[in-house]
């Protein structure tokens, strides 16, 4: 089974980090700079997991997880929510409210966020011999 993530972030050293550890794992990686290009990207590729910045352009993160959790098909896509004000959200309001999976503050371990990813998805994807 290939597994999909979308990862969306205006920092692209950010998206590289995240996009490489994902890839070497086994995971199939899109991405996108603003939400409103995340949102065009997650509606044709139904990625299985989204992992998206809170401050964007043209879209912020918690406009883009109330955009999918009203379309018909994205509504249970599990969301990782990354921060630099993780001090400023109520993180157990997010989850029960957009049902966000988790809220990360940057900075973050690319492997933990791979391991949690796993962990939502239940799947541990491997590289191909």
């Amino acid at each position: 089974m290939t597994c999909r993530i979308h990862v969306c972030d205006d920092e692209p050293h950010i998206v590289l980090a995240v996009s490489l550890k994902f890839r070497k794992a086994g995971f199939e990686v899109s991405s996108a700079s603003d939400g409103q290009a995340a949102w065009e990207t997650i509606r044709l590729e139904h990625p299985q997991a989204v992992i998206s910045d809170l401050q964007m352009p043209k879209m912020d993160g918690l406009d883009l997880v109330r955009k999918m959790r009203s379309e018909s098909g994205f509504e249970n896509i599990p969301v990782i929510l990354l921060t630099a004000k993780g001090f400023e959200l109520d993180e157990a309001e997010l989850i029960e409210e957009l049902g966000i999976s988790a809220v990360v503050c940057k900075p973050f371990s690319p492997r933990d966020l791979l391991a949690r990813v796993q962990s939502l998805l239940g799947v541990t994807v491997a590289v191909p011999e």
